[in-house]
C-alpha cells in the first residue's frame, strides 16, 4: 500500500470516528468560517401558474434560465424515493448526515482495487453540495461537506432534505430537480412513474451531462439498466420487474413544459415579478385545467379546419361565482402566422349583433316592449343612418321574440332609438365591461349593430348578468379575488333580464346542434372580419369569438356557422348535466300580443315623449308625482301600503310599471294607486294610449 493511500485511509477514519459522536458536534473555529448554514432559503424557483386544484398550467424559467421546480416528497411516486434511497443513500433515515460504514466501505474499495467502486457521500451531503457548490473537489471541501451535511440535519427534517433533493439534483442542461426532470424527458408529474422512468431519475443525476438522454440517449438507457439490475440484486426489485423495465423504451429528447392558459399565466406571473414581493411565485388561478385542455383542444381544431390563418378565442365562467374557468386566448401560442402570444381575449373587435339582447332588455324594462309586443321590420331611415338586415330582406311585422332570435336590425335600431344609445353604453360600463369608441366621438345607433369596441371577456362579463337574473359581477381570475371583488351592479332588473332568457334560449342552434338547451346569440362584424357566439345556460357562460388576429376579412366568416358550432361543442365539454335556466321571477306577464295592453301589443317608434311632443300638438306625457330622484317614504310593513301616482299630459288609458312589471293597467285617470310597494331603488313607468312614456327613478325607505 502507497503512503498515499495510508494518507487517504486516516483522513477517512477519522472523519467516520468524527461521525459516530457527531450527536453532540461541537462549533469549532472551522465551522465558524463557513458561516450560516444554508437551508435553501434563499433558492429561487421557477415561477409557477396551477388551477383550481394546484395542478400546473404553465412554469417559467428562472431568471438565470433554469427549470427548477420545487417538489415535495409526497408529490412524487413512492417507489421512486425507495429506489433513490436504496441506490444512493440505505442508511438516510437512520444516520445523522454521514454515513460512517459507507465512509468506510468507500475508502476500502478504491484503497484495495485502485479506483473509486461506490461512494460515501449521504443524500444530505450531496444537498450541502447543490446548496453550496464548491469547485474543488479537495479533502478540505469533502470536511466541509460532511460539516454542513451534520449542520443540515440538525435543522431540518428527512422529508425537508429530500424536498431538496428532489428540487435541485441536476439533469442535465437547464434541468433541476426530479420534477423539471420528469416533465421534461416523460411529459408528466412525478407522481406516477413506471419503473423504468424511477430508475432513469435515479441514476441521471450522479452524471447529468454524460447521460443526458436528449443528447447522448444510449448512455441513458445504459446508466438506468444499471440501477435497475443492481436494485434487483439488492431485493429492491423483483428480477422479473427489473428485467422488463430494462426493455421499455428510453425518451430520447425533450418534451415541451405544459403551457396551458398561456396568456393568463404570463399576465399574472409579470404582475407579481413587478410587485417583487414573492421571489418563488406561484400563482393559484380559479381555472380548470381539465376543461381548459378540453377548450384549448377545441380550439385548434377549428382554427386548423377553418385554415387561413383563423384563430379561435374561448371563455368559460361558472354562473354561481363569476371565476372563470378557461380562458384560450388564441391558438398555438408559438405559432406566428396566428399571432400566438395575443391574447385575443382581450382584444377590442366589432361585436357585431352580440349586443342587441342589452338593448331588448333596456326596452323590456322600461315597459317599451314586452317579447310579444308586434314591431315591423321594414326600411326605415334615422337621419343619415339606414340599417339593413344581413340578408338584405324585410320579414314585415314579427313579435319582439322573433325579431331578437332571427336577430333582425331595424327592430333593434328602431329599439335603440327610444332607449338610447348612451344609456346602453352606460349601463354596459355599469356592468364592468369598457366598450370603446373612436376618440371624441358620442355613442349613436350604429352601436347596436356592432359599432363599438368590445373585448370577449366583456362580452362574457355582459352574458354573466343575463345569466344571473341581471345582477352584474366581475370575472374572478384568482381565489384571493373572491374577497376582494367589486360589489355587484344590476345590468337589468331580474324580470328583464328573464325574458332576454327566454327569447335566446329559443334561438335557432346551429346545424346538427339541439335546440332550447343553452341561451345564446351570435354575432357578425362588418366585412366578415370577427364571428362571435356568447351563450350560458343554469351552470355555465361560454363565449366565443372567430377571426384572423390582424383583422383581415374571411370569406364566408359568419357567427351562425364559424362560431356558434364552438359554443355548442364547448358546451358539451364542459361536461356537466346541463341546468337549466332559472324559473321566471314573480311579476313576469305571460300572454299572447292579443292579452297585453293597448300600448304594448305594438311598438310605435318615436315613443319617446319629446318626440310625441313635436309632432302630436298635446302635452307631453310626464310623471310628476313622484318626481325623478325623489325619496318616498312608505310603511311597507302594514299590509295596505299605498304610494299614490301622478301623471300629467298624454292621452288616458294608463299603464304604470315598475321595474318593468305591470302594477296598474288601463287607467283612464291621470292619477293611479301603487299597491303593496316594496323598499329600494325603483324606476316607474307609465306608457299611453299612443305608446308614448315616461320615467323617473326613485327611492322608498
Amino acid at each position: 500500500m502507497t503512503a498515499r493511500r495510508v494518507q487517504i485511509l486516516c483522513a477517512l477514519l477519522f472523519t467516520a470516528i468524527v461521525a459516530v459522536n457527531a450527536g453532540g458536534f461541537a462549533l469549532s473555529e472551522a465551522v465558524r468560517r463557513l458561516g450560516p448554514v444554508p437551508l435553501g432559503e434563499n433558492v429561487t424557483y421557477s415561477p409557477l401558474v396551477v388551477d383550481r386544484d394546484g395542478k400546473l398550467l404553465r412554469p417559467f424559467t428562472t431568471a438565470d434560465g433554469y427549470w427548477r421546480l420545487p417538489a415535495k416528497p409526497e408529490e412524487v411516486d413512492r417507489r421512486f424515493l425507495s429506489m433513490l434511497v436504496a441506490y444512493e443513500d440505505k442508511r438516510f433515515y437512520s444516520h445523522h448526515g454521514i454515513d460512517p460504514v459507507a465512509m468506510v466501505r468507500a475508502a476500502w474499495q478504491m484503497l484495495s482495487r485502485g479506483r473509486i467502486v461506490s461512494g460515501g457521500s449521504t443524500l444530505t451531503m450531496q444537498v450541502a453540495r447543490l446548496l453550496e457548490p464548491r469547485p474543488d473537489r479537495t479533502f478540505a471541501d469533502k470536511a466541509a461537506e460532511m460539516i454542513r451535511a451534520i449542520q443540515i440535519e440538525n435543522r431540518l427534517s428527512k422529508e425537508e432534505i429530500l424536498g431538496l433533493y428532489l428540487a435541485l439534483a441536476p439533469y442535465g442542461g437547464n434541468l433541476e430537480g426530479t420534477r423539471a426532470a420528469s416533465l421534461a424527458y416523460f411529459g408528466k408529474e412525478p407522481k406516477r412513474l413506471s419503473t423504468a422512468e424511477a430508475a432513469m431519475l435515479v441514476a441521471l443525476p450522479q452524471a447529468p451531462e454524460s447521460r443526458r438522454p436528449d443528447r447522448v440517449p444510449a448512455a441513458a438507457k445504459a446508466a438506468r439498466n444499471r440501477v435497475l439490475r443492481l436494485l434487483a440484486g439488492k431485493g429492491v426489485l423483483h428480477p422479473d420487474q427489473a428485467e422488463a423495465a430494462t426493455l421499455e423504451a428510453a425518451p430520447q429528447g425533450r418534451k415541451p413544459f405544459p403551457i396551458l392558459a398561456a396568456h393568463v399565466a404570463e399576465r399574472f406571473v409579470r404582475q407579481v415579478q413587478a410587485g417583487k414581493r414573492d421571489p418563488n411565485p406561484v400563482v393559484t388561478t380559479t381555472l380548470s385545467r381539465f376543461l381548459q385542455e378540453q377548450l384549448e383542444n377545441l380550439a385548434r381544431e377549428r382554427a386548423t379546419a377553418l385554415g387561413g390563418g383563423v384563430s379561435v378565442a374561448i371563455v368559460a365562467v361558472d354562473n354561481a361565482s363569476g371565476e372563470v374557468r378557461a380562458h384560450v386566448g388564441g391558438v398555438g401560442y408559438f405559432d406566428k402566422a396566428r399571432a400566438g402570444q395575443m391574447d385575443l381575449a382581450e382584444s377590442l373587435r366589432s361585436p357585431g349583433s352580440t349586443l342587441k339582447p342589452f338593448i331588448y332588455g333596456l326596452a323590456f324594462e322600461d315597459g317599451l316592449a314586452h317579447p310579444e309586443t308586434l314591431v315591423d321590420d321594414r326600411p326605415a331611415r334615422f337621419g343619415v343612418y339606414k340599417p339593413e338586415n344581413f340578408d338584405d330582406a324585410f320579414q314585415g311585422t314579427v313579435t319582439m321574440r322573433r325579431a331578437l332570435q332571427q336577430s333582425l336590425n331595424v327592430p333593434a335600431v328602431m329599439l335603440l332609438n327610444s332607449v338610447g344609445p348612451n344609456r346602453l353604453i352606460a349601463r354596459m360600463k355599469n356592468a364592468g365591461a369598457e366598450p370603446s369608441l373612436p376618440p371624441d366621438a358620442v355613442p349613436g345607433l350604429a352601436v347596436g349593430l356592432g359599432g363599438a369596441g368590445v373585448k370577449l371577456t366583456d362580452l362574457a362579463t355582459l352574458y354573466l348578468a343575463l345569466a344571473r337574473d341581471g345582477e352584474a359581477l366581475p370575472l374572478i381570475w384568482r381565489p384571493q379575488d373572491r374577497s376582494i371583488g367589486a360589489q355587484p351592479h344590476r345590468l337589468f332588473e331580474k324580470a328583464a333580464a328573464w325574458q332576454v332568457g327566454n327569447v335566446l334560449i329559443g334561438a335557432p342552434p346551429p346545424e346538427n346542434a339541439v335546440g332550447g338547451k343553452i341561451a345564446y346569440k351570435t354575432g357578425t362584424s362588418y366585412g366578415y372580419r370577427d364571428a362571435w357566439a356568447v351563450g350560458f345556460d343554469g351552470a355555465n357562460t361560454v363565449a366565443v369569438w372567430v377571426g384572423r388576429p390582424d383583422g383581415a376579412p374571411v370569406s364566408d366568416l359568419v357567427g351562425r356557422k364559424a362560431a356558434a358550432p364552438i359554443l355548442f361543442d364547448a358546451f358539451q365539454r364542459i361536461g356537466e348535466r346541463r341546468v337549466p335556466l332559472k324559473s321566471p321571477p314573480p311579476g313576469v306577464v305571460f300572454a299572447r300580443t292579443s292579452e297585453l295592453p293597448p300600448a304594448l301589443q305594438r311598438f310605435r317608434p318615436g315613443a319617446l315623449p319629446e318626440v310625441a311632443a313635436a309632432g302630436s300638438g298635446d302635452a307631453p306625457l310626464l310623471i310628476s308625482f313622484p318626481p325623478d330622484g325623489a325619496r318616498v317614504e312608505v310603511s311597507s310593513d302594514e299590509p295596505d301600503a299605498t304610494l299614490s301616482l301622478k301623471a300629467m299630459g298624454g292621452a288616458p288609458p294608463f299603464t304604470w310599471l315598475a321595474d318593468g312589471l305591470p302594477i296598474v293597467i288601463g287607467e283612464e285617470r291621470r292619477e293611479a294607486v301603487w299597491d303593496r310597494p316594496g323598499k329600494g331603488f325603483a324606476r316607474l313607468s307609465v306608457i299611453d294610449a299612443r305608446g308614448h312614456t315616461a320615467s323617473v327613478q326613485i327611492r322608498l325607505d
